[in-house]
């Protein structure tokens, strides 16, 4: 470095060295004693020099716990046990305190999965880039700068002369994340953990983001973790792959080995999730739910969100309402509920018009038109058992009590494939998608003609995902129920879907059955959405990248 300060380096080709880890944390449950479990137990691992590795696996499985010991640290009272953490041939765990905090933002950084929660919206984005620099004396400001700016540029980050002056604020989701890349970046590590840096992005922003951060490690030569639960993403940027369950190491090997040849049984699931066979349905009745010309807009007429939307749904159906953020797909679910009344427009629904505003609405209207929200956790009250959430609506619509009532609860548990003897049990209690599931229930108890599903499974593990996505198309088949489905996830949309209104800015810019809106010719945004959605297929993110850029040096 510039101001003499080295950093320690070893001659070995490895750079990075688990050995035997185990973590463990203690649970606190009510009514019990504390008790330690084990999260993550006796995985190994060797990264070499410029080298990425894939970390695979479900929630729980134990990737992020992993990700974090290469930088000896355990989150929210979670302790390393057990093993070895090698980095640069001495074992940090030995290091104590000081040795750890000399180790962190020098010679290993961590890029998070919220990287606008990672940000100190107080202060310039500068400034927070070269601060791990700066503490460890890895040069001057000016060269920490310079090396920003660089970095900014190789991320392809528009105007990188400036953008450092900006806060947190002032740039999108996809920029953020590459300037916390430069953060990471920016003191000149020799390893990186990605935290599933690009989840929380949308398909379109994900790939340049992924690219951008491909360019960055093959130029910089650093190492790298990649920890995210999408083996098609991790297929992109990644040179081996371990898949993790339970907090063990199931599988390990090159990438194409992984996602070409499995040779584990977990692994083959997670290589097929979405394959679900769909035939799509062709519209035999009248329009269940029409809505026509809706424009809404928030804070009086100001900023119109939706213009001018008109898209039908019949009975049995599902209509798929893909887009990125803030494309309008959930303010259009507003509008349909009444949470949010248009300024123009109308809406028909089982051959009634529904009023604007949700206080206006009848009880039958309410009962005929149920939602499944993104985030089941906060769907449900957490005081009450799952009995209790899933007969609320058996009570208000239909009266029932006591044992017709507990019986009707009965079924639509064995209909979620959970079964009676969750009855008793609080939200706390259960899983993602189990808690997923009785918010499906709980919709289903009202006897719906149609529920609207807003990302339902977005916030789910691909697994957990796929089995809900099942078990929605089945009870579709079973109750025969219409579903609105709102996603930005077009494998999903590919799994479920009998139509699709593609929504752009506030608008609907393709719409019709998914054999017309999948089919060429397409739009110019059907087109960039549709060759955004990684494949698991290794190379597929060059050759995506390379179809973009000979398309925009054509236009």
């Amino acid at each position: 470095m510039a101001n003499g300060h080295a950093k320690p380096r070893h001659e070995s080709d490895v750079l990075l060295e688990i050995r035997n880890l185990k973590v463990e944390a203690t649970v606190y449950s009510p009514n019990e004693k504390p008790r330690d479990v084990t999260i993550v137990d006796g995985v190994s691992l060797a990264l070499k020099r410029g080298k990425v590795l894939g970390l695979i696996g479900e929630s729980g499985a134990g990737k992020s716990t992993i990700g974090l010991s290469a930088m000896g640290y355990g989150r929210g009272g979670v302790r390393i046990t057990g093993g070895e953490v090698l980095l640069n041939g001495r074992d940090i765990l030995q290091g104590g305190v000081k040795g750890l905090r000399k180790v962190r933002g020098s010679e290993v950084c961590y890029v998070a999965q919220s990287a606008a929660a990672a940000f100190n919206p107080a202060h310039r984005l500068m400034d927070q880039v070269v601060e791990a620099a700066l503490l460890h004396g890895l040069g001057t400001r000016a060269e920490a700068e310079k090396r920003a700016i660089a970095l900014f540029k190789k991320l392809r980050l528009p105007d990188a002369q400036k953008i450092g002056s900006r806060y947190p604020h002032q740039v999108s989701g996809g920029q953020l994340q590459r300037v916390m890349t430069a953060m990471a970046l920016c003191s000149e590590p020799d390893l990186i953990v990605f935290d599933e840096p690009t989840t929380a992005l949308d398909v379109t922003t994900q790939i340049d983001v992924l690219a951008a951060i491909k360019d960055a490690i093959r130029d910089t030569s650093v190492a790298a973790l990649y920890i995210t639960h999408d083996l098609a993403v991790v297929a992109q940027v990644s040179d081996e792959i371990m898949v993790l369950q339970d907090g063990k190491m199931v599988e390990h090997g090159e990438t194409r080995q992984v996602i070409e040849a499995p040779r584990m049984d977990y692994t083959k699931a997670l290589v097929s999730v979405r394959s679900i066979d769909h035939e799509e349905k062709n519209p035999a009745q009248e329009p269940l739910l029409s809505v026509r010309n809706i424009t809404a807009a928030y804070g009086g007429d100001a900023v119109k969100v939706l213009q001018h939307v008109s898209v039908d749904i019949h009975p049995g159906q599902t209509l798929a309402v893909v887009g990125e953020s803030g494309s309008g797909k959930s303010t259009l679910a507003r509008v349909i509920t009444g949470l949010l009344p248009p300024i123009a427009g109308s809406i028909t629904f089982a051959n009634r018009m529904l009023a604007p505003r949700l206080a206006d609405r009848s009880r039958d209207d309410l009962r005929e038109l149920q939602m499944i929200y993104q985030m089941a956790d906060v769907a449900m009250n957490p005081r009450q058992t799952v009995g209790t959430i899933i007969g609320r609506p058996l009570e208000f619509y239909f009266g029932m009590r006591g044992k017709e009532r507990d019986a009707r609860v009965g079924e639509l548990l064995d209909e979620i494939e959970m079964g009676k003897g969750f009855v008793h049990r609080y939200p706390a209690e259960l899983s993602g998608g189990q808690k997923q599931r009785v918010c499906i229930a709980r919709a289903l108890a009202a006897k719906p003609k149609l529920i609207i599903c807003d990302e339902v499974t977005s916030a789910l593990d691909p697994l957990v995902a796929d089995g809900i996505l099942k078990l929605l198309l089945r009870l579709q088949k079973f109750e025969d129920v219409a579903y609105l489905f709102i996603t930005h996830d077009l494998a999903t949309v590919k799994a479920i879907a009998d139509s699709i209104a593609v929504m752009y800015r506030g608008e609907v810019v393709r719409y019709g059955s998914k054999t017309q809106v999948l089919r060429p010719p397409f739009d110019a945004y059907t087109d960039l959405l549709l060759s955004s959605v990684p494949e698991m297929e290794v190379g597929w993110l060059e050759s995506a990248i390379k179809g973009r850029r000979m398309e925009s040096a054509g236009n």
